[in-house]
């Protein structure tokens, strides 16, 4: 799925510039971070229309669940992963070196920015329009969860059922200072990658990871 369509190009180049870019190239204009908090608002909002009016049969904690696994920062991250915005990102050369285009973080934060400036280019109706076939298949991702499906044993089932082969997990980068480092592994079935994650630890990185590809499964379902 592409990025959205902008009247106003200048909007989108504002919402992909982190501020490590900022702080590299003097004149660069603005940085994403206001943008990324009115996107958490209008995501916010219309991730719980989306759910009340999808699941009708939720009571409201069940709806309050749902909305939080889809707009934490994996859930947004795993959307960002899906219309490839890493590679889209302006960052400082530090940041892209030290794996930032597939850091968790700084997806859901890109997405976040993306979708605020969507927002102020087209109005909430277009975001609405965007992001529902992408919760379509978040939110079947968030059912697998709640019913206590451990993700990496899921997609091993996955794999094996239908490519024949187990998957393995690589690290890709750790990032962070010792308190408070963020490990990226990327999982594949034989040398396809089927998606990226990150967290505190090589565990929750490779759930992560792991949940990314049941989502790409889910999604070519």
């Amino acid at each position: 799925m592409p990025l959205p369509t902008f009247n106003d190009s200048s909007l989108l180049l504002r919402a992909l510039t982190h501020r490590s870019y900022i702080n590299e190239h003097a004149g660069a204009g603005e940085d994403n971070e206001r943008l990324e908090f009115l996107g958490d608002a209008v995501l916010d909002f219309l991730s719980g229309s989306y759910l009340y009016r999808r699941f009708p049969e939720l009571d409201e904690g069940g709806l309050t669940r749902m909305r939080a696994a889809l707009v934490n920062t994996e859930g947004l991250a795993a959307l960002a992963i899906e219309i490839d915005l890493g590679q889209h990102l302006r960052l400082g050369k530090g940041e892209d070196d030290s794996g930032g285009r597939k850091r968790s973080t700084l997806l859901c934060d890109g997405f976040e920015a993306v979708m605020g400036a969507y927002y102020l280019d087209s109005g909430l109706e277009a975001v609405r329009q965007y992001v529902e076939p992408l919760f379509d298949t978040s939110s079947r991702v968030v059912i697998v969860g709640e019913t206590d499906v451990d993700a990496k044993s899921g997609f091993q089932e996955w794999a094996q059922a239908e490519r024949g082969q187990t998957p393995h997990y690589a690290q890709l980068a750790v990032s962070g200072p010792d308190h408070n480092r963020e490990y990226t592994v990327e999982v594949l079935v034989g040398e396809e990658s089927f998606g990226t994650g990150s967290g505190p630890n090589k565990q929750a990185a490779t759930q992560s990871a792991a949940r990314a590809a049941l989502r790409r499964t889910l999604g070519q379902a």
